[in-house]
């Protein structure tokens, strides 16, 4: 019925065919360990020797861009440089014009030194006598010379003539001042001894009033001084009468009790004059007293009946508890029996499914045959 015999495609079978011899020479190139890691891949180092190829001409081109930018700074340094030298020429041009226009040798302060004209610019040696660049050691003038002598003379004459008229003036002005100085001491030593008399009079009169104005002053001091410790002790001997009188009629010493009375309430007393309290607030204290302590020991009755409550409610309590502890215990036992139980059943299940999986399903072992289908292909 069916025709099994078809024609093979021959393209497929082609490209089967290559791929199979593909793989095979793929195991071989793997599995052969020398040519794994002593052959060399001959397609890489094609790529290699490309890109080298490639890098080089790179290299090459950048290096005559390199060469081309240079060649320009070059050219560049060299125009500066020929404008900077220039400028330096214009500059040092410029300096010598000024040197010679304001910065001349004849300006300089040391001129005068190699001057070629000095001498005849120069003074002589000697003017005259007074010319005081004659030194010693120039030998211009001699001590012995004397050249203005008669000059000499006549001016050392007129100056012993002033002297001396001017030294006999000075000693007739002297004796003149010494005299009248003499005679304004003697009158001024004069009014001096009638001053010093004068006061000394006075000094007497004064004295001898002060001490008749210090001896009545005395008499007056003394008799006021009596006079007022005579009243001073008369008012102190009254005063001591009045406050004996006033402390026996008092009401310190006759113990009024309305005297510790407050002005600022009946409910308030002046400490320092309180005597003690009347009969009366001392009944009221005890009266007050006693309900109190009636009322301690109705209080105490009352907390010793409720604690008698606490007590009978605490017992309840605590039988409570230990029935409710006792409860729970055996709900717990119960508990626990059935979870035994129901562990002993899960223990059970899990022996029977490992021995199901042991002797059922886990049966088929591996054998030699699977462990050599590994490695048998490239990929």
């Amino acid at each position: 019925m069916y025709k099994l015999d078809l024609p093979q495609d021959l393209k497929e079978a082609a490209l089967l065919e290559k791929r199979r011899n593909a793989e095979q020479q793929r195991q071989d190139r793997i599995f052969n360990t020398k040519v794994r890691t002593i052959g060399v891949d001959r397609q890489a180092l094609d790529v290699q020797t490309h890109d080298k190829e490639i890098q080089r001409e790179t290299e090459g081109k950048r290096d005559e861009a390199y060469e081309l930018q240079m060649t320009q700074h070059d050219k560049i340094a060299s125009l500066l440089d020929t404008r900077q030298q220039e400028e330096i020429r214009n500059l040092n041009r410029a300096v010598d014009m000024f040197r010679l226009s304001y910065q001349k040798k004849e300006d300089r302060r040391e001129y005068d030194l190699y001057d070629p004209q000095s001498l005849k610019k120069d003074l002589p040696a000697r003017v005259s006598d007074e010319d005081p660049r004659c030194s010693v050691s120039g030998v211009q003038k001699l001590m012995g010379e004397d050249l203005n002598q008669e000059q000499r003379k006549k001016a050392q004459q007129e100056q012993l003539r002033e002297w001396s008229l001017q030294q006999q003036y000075e000693w007739a002005k002297g004796l003149e001042d010494q005299k009248m100085a003499d005679s304004l001491y003697d009158k001024m030593r004069i009014e001096l001894d009638q001053k010093a008399m004068e006061l000394q009079e006075m000094e007497e009169s004064a004295r001898k009033a002060v001490c008749t104005f210090t001896k009545t002053f005395n008499k007056a001091q003394a008799a006021e001084m009596s006079k007022r410790k005579e009243l001073e002790k008369k008012l102190e001997t009254e005063d001591n009468m009045a406050e004996i009188s006033n402390l026996l009629q008092g009401d310190l010493l006759s113990e009024n009790p309305d005297q510790a009375s407050s002005v600022f309430g009946p409910h308030r007393v002046v400490p320092d004059r309180w005597k003690g309290m009347p009969p009366q607030q001392l009944q009221e204290i005890k009266n007050v007293q006693q309900q109190q302590i009636l009322e301690q020991q109705r209080l105490k009755d009352e907390e010793r009946q409720k604690a008698a409550e606490w007590d009978r409610h605490r017992v309840q309590a605590a039988r409570a508890m230990l029935l409710l502890e006792r409860q729970q215990k055996r709900q717990e036992q119960e508990l626990r029996k059935a979870q035994d139980h129901i562990n002993q059943q899960l223990a059970q299940a899990h022996q029977a499914q490992k021995t199901y999986m042991d002797k059922e399903v886990f049966t088929n072992a591996p054998t030699d045959k699977f462990f050599d289908q590994f490695n048998k292909s490239s990929r």
